[in-house]
């Protein structure tokens, strides 16, 4: 009688402790698995974003420099004359055709 009701003990453990364990170890991996997809979609957001911020500081460096230059009456002065054909007294502006190369 000993033995049967060992027989089952085994087989209760078996059906019904057996699908819990297997169960919680397929939600951990699966757990587990969604903190991967996570985590790399971060690792490529980051490296994204640091391109996009190395691109930023150059524009600003560009900007700095333009800041720069048009403290300077005479680059200012230049400027206008160039990219809205203003002229000085006595000047006359003629526009060249621009080269398509």
């Amino acid at each position: 009688m000993a033995a049967k009701k060992k027989k089952f003990t085994i087989k209760y453990r078996l059906f019904f402790i057996a699908p819990i364990c297997l169960l919680v170890i397929i939600t951990v991996f699966a757990t587990i698995g969604s903190y991967w997809v996570k985590i790399s979609q971060k690792y490529e957001e980051k490296n994204q974003l640091e391109k996009e911020i190395i691109a930023l500081k150059e524009e600003e460096e560009v900007l700095k420099v333009d800041v720069d230059r048009l403290q300077d009456p005479d680059y200012v002065a230049r400027y206008a004359r160039e990219k809205y054909m203003y002229s000085k007294e006595g000047e006359i502006i003629l526009r060249l055709p621009e080269d398509d190369e």
